[in-house]
């Protein structure tokens, strides 16, 4: 079975989106070099460098499910109907989901709670790994010990206030491994696995 990845671009002060959930500079890297490349959702292009290029292709194609919240399934409309990244998502809600109009025909399940949604995407993904967003969901999952890997694509920007990266449900302690690290332009990629 593969892993539980969480993944997201982060500002130095550990912000993954700014308090209205718009992202600001966080996502400048994707369109900052002469690589194009996408995840699974060949409609959404962007361009990086060859660093950057290099570590995402090492890592997108493994991701064959996602995990995330409802915050950002509305904020996103669902991506249309169209996964992001992997063949699958699980959306953590306790809201019902009545009025999208990709309901029944996109590959999107929603699950009532974080440690049933991250077993539904691994089952799901089968041997390929399950990207888990950062924040709320992706903290209590970290939590739980359902993560296990971090990857932190560090932007130099101090947002000063936003959506922390691992939630707003405080932490206990938790040990990672030493990073790998891969420099890019604007980010730096660093992954951690999670010492068990």
């Amino acid at each position: 079975m593969g892993r539980a990845i969480l993944f997201a671009a982060v500002s130095l002060d550990g912000y993954v989106a700014r308090r209205d959930d718009s992202v600001g500079p966080l996502f400048d890297w994707y369109g900052n070099g002469d690589v194009e490349m996408t995840f699974s959702d060949e409609s959404r292009p962007f361009r990086v460098t060859q660093q950057t290029a290099d570590f995402l292709q090492a890592t997108a194609p493994r991701m064959a499910a996602m995990v995330c919240g409802r915050r950002l399934f509305d904020h996103t409309n669902g991506w249309e109907g169209v996964p992001p990244n992997g063949e699958q998502v699980f959306v953590v809600t306790h809201r019902p989901v009545d009025d999208w109009p990709h309901l029944g025909t996109a590959p999107f399940t929603f699950v009532p709670d974080v440690r049933s949604a991250i077993e539904q995407a691994k089952a799901s993904a089968g041997d390929g790994d399950v990207s888990v967003t950062a924040g709320d969901v992706g903290g209590q999952a970290f939590q739980e010990g359902l993560i296990d890997q971090v990857v932190l694509n560090l932007v130099p920007v101090v947002l000063g206030s936003g959506r922390p990266f691992f939630g707003s449900g405080g932490a206990a302690e938790v040990l990672l491994e030493d990073p790998r690290v891969v420099e890019g332009r604007r980010v730096t990629h660093l992954v951690y696995d999670v010492r068990r």
